[in-house]
């Protein structure tokens, strides 16, 4: 399920499930206690600072409010204490759903300022092992890519491996938004990549999508979130098996898709373990969101489109030599994502994937996958190639020339 690696064999996923079996047994069994100590992380001390604080003789708001209780506080502050409360809360106000989406942009670029100082300092740190430093000098170079430019960095926690989300486009007045959402091995350090894996990650997922959304219907509003914003498995291993990540996952993924401004219609495109996750999420969902599509799924922890108990359309696309058809398409006591969504019986509309390079290729220029994918975000239903295995993937919806 990664989108960087290289595949699996049939036998190892065989092998994983098995183990992975023998490992829930024990663990069920209290014969596996693993305990992992961390130091208590910046954001976290940021949270309970701002439990603790008040502004203009009023208590801050709960962090975990409804998107419209934190909209509606922001709504009461003036210009000025808006920006105040970001700059000295920027770890907490840029991960705040249903906070202004330019002041979230303005703390996170705080926020990575602080974050680059103290990566700097961890690089010259001699008490770090080797890969200690090696890792703080990548952390440094990310942070400060982050920086570069003008970029809408909409939520960044530097702690553990990391969380972050960008956005493409003005969010505040898109009338169509569409939501990356990636797979395993997904974290700061992967956001985004160069050379021949640029748009296998999720900052060179957005940008392809965003640049073919614009082509496909120059004269629609639009806006394009890559989401790494979730505690993705890393790597091929239990966690990839298993579902846990992918329900963590799916309360974020509402939450943004809850606080998204306005009225725009949102769609989700969601690759490999991604598609677990928007299985997951499916039936949270508010209803703005109108269509979800996954390529190379794993399953979506559904038995069918219709048992994702959502409103929104159900796309699938699989390239033809994607390595996640070798996966078994199984789900015994928690292991395992289910049926295969490409399957005709599964009942999602499949699209043509041609051109599409392995697992990692789907949002490469010229391919039918991105050219589907952008057709889908502007709505321009008329516009999507069907596979061969489902010539009738337009039944029942059109092209909106008003989209």
């Amino acid at each position: 399920m990664t989108s960087f690696d290289s595949s699996p064999t049939l036998t190892a996923w065989r092998a994983l499930l098995a183990v992975a079996v023998v490992f829930v047994m024990l663990a069920t069994t209290g014969w596996t206690a693993v305990r992992h100590q961390h130091s208590e992380a910046p954001r976290e001390i940021a949270l309970a600072s701002w439990a603790r604080d008040r502004i203009a003789g009023h208590a801050l708001p709960d962090t975990d409010a409804p998107p419209y209780r934190l909209a509606h506080f922001f709504a009461t502050l003036t210009a000025g204490q808006q920006v105040a409360i970001a700059d000295k809360y920027p770890l907490v106000v840029g991960n705040l759903n249903g906070a202004p989406v330019t002041l979230r942009y303005r703390a996170n670029r705080h926020a990575l300022a602080l974050a680059e100082t103290v990566e700097q300092q961890r690089t010259l740190d001699t008490r770090l092992s080797p890969d200690g430093r090696r890792q703080a000098v990548l952390r440094l170079a990310r942070f400060r890519s982050m920086l570069a430019g003008d970029r809408q960095i909409l939520a960044f926690d530097p702690s553990g491996r990391g969380h972050a989300a960008e956005v493409f486009g003005d969010l505040d007045r898109a009338k169509r938004v569409s939501v990356i959402v990636p797979g395993v091995d997904t974290n700061l350090l992967t956001l985004e990549r160069t050379g021949r894996k640029k748009n296998a990650a999720p900052v060179g997922m957005a940008q392809q999508l965003y640049g073919a959304e614009r082509a496909a219907r120059p004269g629609t509003r639009t806006a394009v979130i890559a989401w790494a914003d979730y505690t993705a498995p890393a790597g091929i291993g239990m966690d990839a098996a298993l579902g846990g990540l992918a329900a963590d996952g799916a309360v974020r993924l509402n939450a943004l898709v809850e606080a998204l401004p306005g009225t725009s219609a949102v769609s989700l495109f969601c690759h490999s373990y991604g598609s677990v996750l928007c299985g997951v999420a499916a039936g949270e969902l508010p209803s703005r969101v109108s269509d979800i599509a996954v390529a190379g799924s794993p399953g979506m922890r559904a038995d069918s489109a219709d048992g994702l108990d959502t409103g929104a359309r159900v796309w699938a696309m699989r390239d033809g030599d994607d390595w996640i058809q070798d996966v078994p398409n199984m789900a015994v006591g928690g292991l395992g994502h289910g049926a295969d969504p490409v399957d005709p019986e599964f009942g999602a509309r499949i699209v043509s994937a041609n051109g599409a390079v392995g697992h990692s290729g789907y949002f490469e220029p010229g391919t039918d996958s991105l050219s589907n994918f952008a057709a889908i975000g502007v709505g321009a239903y008329d516009s999507v190639s069907c596979a061969s295995t489902d010539q009738a993937c337009h039944r029942e919806i059109s092209g909106d020339p008003d989209a």
